[in-house]
């Protein structure tokens, strides 16, 4: 592992992005056997949305993304498209009931 810094060539800055990519697959990948668990939850539940849940992962997100060195607004981008993945399962799953 290098840090940006450190990197010489732009084979050295691919090689850390590939990594990278692959550390943000594994941890998404992890996030998502929440979601598939959390509709098993939301059964008795009318709707998969929880917006007061949304707005608070992505205000937690956002504060972490400025404490980190990223752009909020990126970080929020990204977690909009990610929750709304996740609720468009969830209610698909939720139909099958």
């Amino acid at each position: 592992m290098k840090k940006a810094a450190d990197c010489e060539t732009m084979e050295d800055v691919r090689a850390e992005i590939d990594r990278v990519d692959q550390a943000l697959v594994d941890l998404l990948s992890e996030r998502w056997t929440y979601v598939d668990k959390a509709w098993v939850f939301k059964r008795s539940a009318a709707e998969a949305s929880v917006p007061w849940r949304n707005r608070d992962v992505i205000e937690k997100v956002k504060a972490r993304a400025e404490v980190a060195g990223m752009p909020p607004e990126m970080a929020e981008a990204l977690w909009r498209l990610i929750i709304g993945w996740g609720i468009q399962y969830e209610e698909e799953r939720l139909k099958e009931r």
